[in-house]
């Protein structure tokens, strides 16, 4: 992926401190967007709030070697299966991510950063399908 590394760097360190605040209207977006995927999670969100924030902080510290995270997300997508998550909420849950993202950034987000985001996002969703269809295989 030929990312732009600054832009989403510098994105993400704007957001960071808000980073329980994005995941909370991240999931009440999410509900809204894809009212049926609110099956797919516990009542009590407060963990899966935890986690995912997690991850991005992960995917934070990784944007300078991608490679080196390919297998997690690879395994993250297989056990997302199990989850009940199917390959046409990916593009949703990126979606709804972005937008969320660039909310909580307000006037601060940028194209540049939505591009890069976009990208990003579509090659995480892209390396968590490949496994997903691996254990669907």
């Amino acid at each position: 992926m030929s990312a732009d590394i600054r832009s989403l760097e510098h994105s993400f360190d704007l957001i960071a401190p808000r980073g329980d605040e994005l995941v909370e209207e991240f999931y009440r977006r999410l509900f809204v967007a894809a009212p049926a995927v609110r099956a797919l999670f516990p009542s009590d969100l407060r963990r899966q709030e935890r986690k995912l924030l997690e991850a991005l902080v992960l995917l934070r510290g990784s944007l300078r070697d991608l490679d080196a995270i390919a297998p997690a997300l690879r395994k993250m997508g297989a056990r997302h299966v199990r989850y009940g998550a199917r390959p046409e909420h990916y593009a949703v849950v990126g979606a709804v991510l972005l937008g969320t993202m660039a909310a909580i950034a307000g006037d601060a987000w940028t194209p540049a950063y939505d591009a890069a985001w976009s990208d990003a996002l579509t090659l995480v969703a892209n390396l968590m399908l490949e496994g997903a269809e691996a254990v669907a295989a």
